[in-house]
């Protein structure tokens, strides 16, 4: 069992939310923030640098942007649906352009590869958070 889903069946009070479907999103924001992370970096890393400087600031700006929705969805206590759906929005479209983004280098670099995939888990795990 993961830390956010022991985490979430502690919370004393009731949510109307699947608490699978929850935990799923927040892991997906908090493992393609790493993944973005990870990937910037290895684009620093590469000699064709110049040709990645799109894809380093798609993928820290993704990162950022996973973090916060990752952090916002966690909270249960005073929630407010209009803060959470536009958070999960944004990450999506951070996710989808940061996605796209890798795929165009993924033939190339591995890692770019794998962050594509991290997006576009996380892409749908925040989809199916905003459809529960």
């Amino acid at each position: 069992m993961t830390f956010a889903k022991q985490m979430l069946e502690t919370y004393p009070r009731d949510f109307n939310v699947d608490t699978a479907v929850l935990t799923r999103c927040i892991e997906a924001c908090y493992e393609c923030a790493q993944a973005c992370t990870a990937c910037a970096d290895d684009c620093l890393s590469e000699e064709s640098v110049q040709d990645l400087v799109k894809c380093v600031r798609l993928d820290l700006d993704c990162a950022d942007i996973c973090v916060a929705a990752g952090r916002v969805a966690n909270r249960q206590t005073g929630y407010d649906a209009n803060v959470t759906r536009g958070i999960l929005d944004a990450c999506m479209t951070a996710c989808r352009a940061c996605g796209d983004e890798c795929e165009e280098h993924a033939g190339h670099h591995e890692h770019c590869r794998i962050c594509a995939d991290a997006c576009r888990a996380c892409e749908q795990a925040c989809r199916e958070l905003l459809a529960a």
